[in-house]
């Protein structure tokens, strides 16, 4: 005699009460996208790609542009077409730049 139905037991028994080894990964995953939803955290931090920004190669004081411009600017107070208090902060310096009429 063959059998037509399930017991009642073996028909419920996957379905009833918590699985024997919960997966902790997604559990984490569910509650952190439900926080993410809720508006407790930002973003999701698995769905942000890595970063491609490059640090900077050095301080920009050693910089060849930067060396340049320097001695440009020595250069112009050494022949008097530049204060040197024009190179201070602003509010240390005189309030109108020189100029170059006769008085």
């Amino acid at each position: 005699m063959s059998k037509h139905h399930r017991s009642q037991s073996e028909e419920n028994s996957p379905r009833r009460g918590m699985p024997r080894r919960p997966d902790d990964d997604r559990l984490a995953a569910r509650a952190e996208e439900e926080r993410v939803r809720a508006g407790l955290d930002a973003y999701d931090p698995a769905d942000v790609p890595p970063a491609t920004d490059t640090n900077p190669p050095g301080r920009v004081t050693e910089s060849p542009e930067y060396r340049d411009e320097k001695t440009e600017l020595d250069r112009e107070v050494r022949r008097g077409e530049a204060r040197p208090d024009q190179l201070e902060a602003r509010k240390e310096r005189d309030p109108y730049p020189p100029t170059h009429y006769d008085d």
